[in-house]
């Protein structure tokens, strides 16, 4: 039997069909993964099944029932629950708390905080997981705090699941355990929608996939025993795709960028402590560890925005002082970790947006010469494949693909000697992975000193020729990437296993 099945959906926005008479349907006890490239159609599909946006044509029916779903509350009482990329979570309430807000239980007109607590806690038990109905979420891992939003969804008596790029910032160990997590809900006869860029765990996790492309439904219901990852990408992209990118560095230089005992405190708390390394010229130097480990901070000291109590930083043996403008001049370029808010101004044109922080090139006499920056713009917008009508729409307007593609045009356009890049293909398709990575080795084999940090460990093991783990404002280990296997990674990134270094 079917648990979800959506008939001819259509839903158009003023400059696109994000799609176009869909058909889509998942069964009962089933886990599938939905794939597509970005601005396929993925997301807005789930948003109109959760009730967040609604189509223009089309029908859905629950176990067979049509329905009309308006708003997420409808959804939740249909039984339906999201597990966004971005948790929904309040940090400073406990699990408990943020699991049956909104349905509280009662002791007359008062909260039931001890009942609410048992019933959280049971839940917790029944599912293996290692956290505390009475904690705070603030002191939960990412991983935990993901277990709290399915926790939520099930108390809510959720039997169909939508789960958002639900492995993007977890280690290898929370993947395993996310996964037997699903298995156990799937057995519980529960219907699961993975949204996912990775093939991979597409191929571990899920029964069967569905794959849109430019917002129509080009596979649908394609079990996934006997498929590869290529295939799954061909289907997603409509071409062959290099997956797996190893090609190293064959010509690494001298030191482009030296950096000494960057020190920095947060009342009495370090941040980060005594980093150290240097980034030589033609050479990808990773960093791989958890999100809010230091990484940030370590971005923010090597691009002039922060300050820290201590930092020696060369160029070429030239020492840098400054801000962000001063690292630009130096010939630093800076691809942001979150390109909505660090990246771009969403309400601002492409054309803007791809010359932000560079207008400067840009003038004649304190005057913007706008023939000048439209031309460039067109050019830039040829060249990355940066999928818009023209150079005049909104940046957000465009999938997140394209708008990281605009972050990277305008970077690479300046042509830096050292690139800092963080998290450079977080919720982009495989298409623009692929492209996004193929420039970075092209730059770096050019003889450029690249930066590299990411929570992807495919990404950072594929791309680098030496490799560092960061853990709780440290670098705690180094090495080749081949010399650490992913479940060494994990333990390192969580501070699980400790420090070394590879010769």
């Amino acid at each position: 039997m079917y648990a979800v099945e959506m008939k001819q959906i259509t839903k158009q926005y003023p400059l696109v069909r994000a799609l176009d008479r869909v058909n889509f349907s998942l069964r009962e006890g089933e886990i599938l993964s939905l794939l597509g490239e970005n601005g396929a159609g993925k997301s807005t599909l789930m948003k109109i099944l959760y009730g967040i946006c609604k189509p223009d044509e089309g029908q859905i029916l629950i176990r067979g029932k049509k329905v009309t779903i308006k708003n997420p509350k409808q959804a939740i009482d249909l039984g339906i629950g999201m597990v966004h990329q971005h948790f929904m979570l309040t940090p400073v309430l406990s699990v408990t708390e943020n699991i049956v807000v909104g349905c509280e239980p009662g002791k007359g007109i008062f909260f039931d905080k001890e009942k609410a607590e048992n019933q959280v806690q049971k839940m917790i038990d029944k599912y293996g997981f290692h956290i505390r109905a009475s904690q705070k979420v603030s002191e939960l891992s990412v991983g935990e705090q993901q277990k709290v939003e399915i926790l939520k969804a099930i108390y809510r008596n959720a039997n169909i699941l939508i789960l958002d790029e639900p492995t993007a910032v977890l280690t290898p160990q929370e993947v395993e355990e996310l996964f037997r997590i699903l298995q156990e809900l799937k057995y519980q006869k529960k219907s699961i929608v993975i949204i996912t860029h990775k093939l991979k765990e597409t191929l571990a996790i899920a029964d069967s996939v569905s794959v849109l492309r430019d917002g129509k439904m080009i596979r649908a219901d394609v079990l996934v025993e006997g498929a590869t990852a290529e295939s799954l990408a061909q289907m997603m992209v409509g071409r062959n795709v290099t997956l797996g990118i190893t090609r190293k560095s064959k010509n690494i230089g001298e030191t482009a960028l030296l950096v000494k005992n960057i020190t920095l405190k947060n009342k009495d708390r370090f941040i980060l402590k005594n980093i150290s390394m240097e980034i030589k010229k033609g050479e990808i130097l990773g960093i791989a560890g958890i999100e809010g480990n230091g990484q940030t901070e370590l971005i923010e000291c090597l691009t002039g925005i922060c300050h820290p109590e201590q930092l020696e930083l060369e160029k070429n043996g030239v020492p840098i002082k400054g801000g962000p403008d001063t690292f630009i001049q130096c010939g630093i370029g800076h691809i942001p970790e979150d390109r909505m808010t660090r990246g771009l101004v969403l309400n601002l044109p492409i054309l803007d947006n791809l010359i932000l922080g560079y207008q400067n090139r840009f003038q004649k006499k304190g005057i913007l010469d706008k023939k000048k920056i439209k031309s460039f713009s067109n050019q830039l917008l040829d060249d990355f494949r940066i999928k818009a009508p023209n150079t005049l729409v909104k940046a957000s307007s465009l999938s997140g693909g394209n708008q990281q593609k605009i972050v990277i045009a305008r970077v690479f356009s300046e042509d830096p000697d050292i690139i800092i890049v963080a998290q450079p293909t977080r919720g982009v398709d495989i298409g623009a992975m692929e492209y996004i990575h193929e420039r970075l080795l092209d730059l770096r084999d050019q003889g450029k000193a690249i930066l590299l940090i990411s929570a992807d460990l495919d990404e950072v093991k594929c791309l680098s020729d030496r490799l560092m783990v960061m853990y709780d404002g440290e670098l705690v280990s180094e090495g080749r990437p081949e010399d650490f296997t992913d479940m060494e990674l994990g333990l390192l990134m969580t501070g699980a296993k400790g420090g070394q270094r590879h010769e």
